[in-house]
């Protein structure tokens, strides 16, 4: 079987049962960007031992793995045969700490009250659709596509899940309908789907480009629906099962298979 490692979001995560424990053979790395996630540790800051209040102990390694940037060192020593990128989770703001460190600004991060923490005083936004935000990212690529030339991730096949926000959801009878409701990287902080949409597909060229061994999968446009059932509620990135159905037979064709 496939030894497959995940730098992404609950797109590609939501493939298989996973829950608070990844089934062997899967390492799933999120809630980080690429340029937090090859950026230096965050100076001082010690880990928690155990979750806030608020988030499961998942939510908590995820912050803590972003903090510390064991992202990378969890990925050499999972030693992938299959990596898949993601960019969803490119969604949150980047905070720049007066050390140089990037983090990523996400919902677990502000709701755990890491913020609070001494190591993460004078943290400054970037904002995720700002020119600099952008310069990062790209910059971030390079310095990925080396380390995926010269560590033992050349050894795996790379995969880009192309995705995109949905417009439109499922409806009752299989019809289909605009939207509904604005979209929100969580709540109180609304996004414009259609920047984040070209933004996206900016980062998916310059990704491309930058790495051009990169084997690109896809749902078909039918599949590319919001579903209101979806188990984690409506989102413009909560698919249809039919979108799954579809990036599970692409990986399949890639020899990306794993047991649940």
């Amino acid at each position: 079987m496939a030894k497959i490692a995940i730098v992404g979001s609950c797109i590609t995560r939501d493939l298989w049962p996973l829950r608070e424990a990844a089934p062997p053979g899967l390492l799933y790395v999120s809630r980080t960007s690429l340029a937090s996630l090859l950026s230096q540790p965050v100076d001082g800051y010690a880990p928690q031992s155990g979750p806030p209040p608020d988030l499961t102990r998942y939510q908590h390694m995820a912050t803590q793995a972003d903090l510390l940037k064991t992202g990378l060192t969890q990925l050499l020593a999972h030693r992938p045969t299959h990596l898949i990128f993601d960019f969803i989770d490119e969604r949150f703001d980047l905070l720049r700490l007066p050390t140089g460190a990037l983090i990523t600004h996400s919902w677990e991060l502000e709701s755990g009250g890491y913020l609070d923490d001494p190591a993460l005083a004078g943290a400054t936004a970037i904002p995720r659709l700002s020119g600099a935000c952008e310069r990062l990212w790209r910059e971030s690529v390079v310095q990925l596509a080396g380390l995926l030339s010269c560590t033992v991730l050349r050894n795996a096949t790379i995969i880009l899940h192309s995705a995109r926000w949905a417009k439109r959801q499922i409806a009752p009878g299989g019809t289909t309908l605009p939207l509904q409701g604005d979209p929100h990287i969580w709540d109180g902080r609304p996004a414009d789907l259609a920047k984040h949409n070209q933004m996206l597909a900016r980062y998916e060229s310059h990704f491309l480009q930058t790495i051009p061994q990169a084997q690109v999968i896809a749902a078909q446009p039918e599949h590319q629906l919001a579903d209101p059932a979806h188990r984690w509620g409506l989102s413009p990135f909560h698919y249809v099962p039919g979108y799954y159905d579809d990036i599970l037979a692409a990986l399949d064709k890639q020899g990306a298979k794993i047991a649940a």
